[in-house]
């Protein structure tokens, strides 16, 4: 019999692709979306099909699922700067009150619980490479506050519940990551240079372009994860490219492999906009034989195919 896994947020980036691998990897998958920020075409080719099933429902509110399940991937929330800005009370919830019904959920069903947390939780960290013994540096009532302290505690209630209720849990710490089914004006940096670039428009870059960020190919992420939930670590593991590049590089990375005519502009850096971004990924070599394989100009041009289909 095959074993049964629910993805919330299944329907946005990260999700549907793990909706892929859990499910040629032969599982059962139950994707959860509310659609808020993800897509039901990000997974159209899975729907109808025997091992799978798309549930639209809001993980805020109580979760409902027939059956046995072995695996939750709790990955429903806003992700990027642009979504979380505009949805702050929506971000602040789905970290606090899905987790909890996340994790009461795996608690009914016997099931183990893997939480997508994120980089944001070192906040804008004062060591480089950022480890998971680092307990960051974030301003709990600045802007950004709202995902960093959504995601913070979302690791203590993981933590509580794996500690208090025995329930078996992860926690992948997720580095900026890039790939297919990334939406053009999600407000990240990479694709907004891809759009830029793909229509000749001025690049636009925030601050001086000094800040640094370390990006992952969507298949190596995916792979860690699976890794991961498969593993019995229940600390957190960072997953990420330890390959680090300023935004200004990365602006004219963007624009030499687009053969762009677009040129760099400079603009207001946001508030508590991280100076630095780079992972150290020993533990995930350690505890999970994981180390990104796909090297970023190889995976920027492979995401370069699929946003020139999007722009058009």
């Amino acid at each position: 019999m095959s074993k049964r896994v629910l993805i919330t947020g299944g329907a946005g980036f990260l999700g549907s692709h793990l909706c892929d691998k859990f499910y040629n990897e032969g599982w059962d998958v139950i994707c959860m979306d509310n659609l808020l920020t993800g897509a039901e075409s990000n997974i159209s080719h899975l729907i109808g099909k025997e091992r799978f099933q798309f549930i639209k429902h809001d993980v805020t509110n109580y979760i409902v699922v027939a059956g046995e399940l072995d695996l939750i991937l709790h990955f429903a929330s806003p992700a990027s700067p642009i979504d979380y800005l505009e949805m702050p009370i929506q971000t602040l919830k789905v970290g606090s009150l899905g987790t909890h019904k996340a994790l009461g959920l795996a608690k009914a069903k016997n099931a183990k619980l893997l939480l997508a947390s994120t980089s944001e939780v070192y906040g804008d960290p004062q060591i480089n490479p950022q480890n998971e013994d680092y307990w960051g540096n974030v301003n709990p009532v600045g802007p950004r506050g709202v995902y960093d302290e959504a995601k913070r505690f979302a690791e203590a209630i993981t933590m509580a519940y794996h500690r208090f209720h025995d329930i078996e849990t992860s926690i992948a710490r997720i580095f900026n990551t890039y790939g297919s089914r990334m939406r053009l004006k999600d407000g990240r940096a990479l694709p907004t240079f891809f759009r830029q670039a793909l229509k000749n428009e001025p690049i636009t870059v925030f601050g001086d372009g000094s800040q640094t960020r370390s990006f992952t190919y969507v298949d190596d992420l995916v792979d860690g994860i699976y890794r991961l939930a498969m593993s019995d670590e229940s600390e957190p593991v960072n997953l990420g490219n330890p390959e680090e590049i300023t935004i200004l590089d990365f602006a004219k990375e963007i624009i030499e492999i687009t053969g762009s005519k677009s040129e760099v502009v400079f603009k207001e850096l946001p508030e508590d906009d991280p100076q630095i971004r780079r992972p150290d990924v020993s533990k995930a070599k350690r505890v999970l034989n994981w180390e990104p394989k796909v090297n970023r100009r190889e995976g920027l041009l492979k995401t370069m195919e699929y946003f020139k289909n999007q722009v058009g």
